[in-house]
């Protein structure tokens, strides 16, 4: 039987990768949920379709503001600005009109 050590006290690199693996596995199931519950929204005729589209656009506009922070191109953060307003404006389309 396998025993386990004692927890460490102090996180390790491994630990860093660990977490921002599952961060990112997290955000991905995340991200699938709302594309599904967009096309159930639309499917349906519910107005929160709006929200949650604009919840992705918003997300797809983050992804690639840390994309330009790392690579620092300026296509990334082209897009992600553009991504970003429709993201907002679908936001307040929603907050505004239901």
């Amino acid at each position: 039987m396998k025993q386990h050590s004692q927890p460490r006290l102090v996180k390790d690199e491994r630990d860093a990768q660990i977490d921002t693996r599952s961060r990112s596995a997290a955000l991905d199931f995340v991200i699938a949920a709302t594309q599904v519950l967009t096309l159930i929204c639309l499917v349906k005729g519910n107005p929160a379709w709006k929200g949650s589209l604009a919840l992705l656009f918003i997300g797809a506009a983050t992804a690639l503001f840390y994309k330009y922070d790392q690579y620092k191109e300026r296509l990334y953060i082209q897009v992600g600005v553009v991504l970003g307003i429709v993201g907002v404006a679908l936001l307040v389309w929603f907050g505004f009109m239901g």
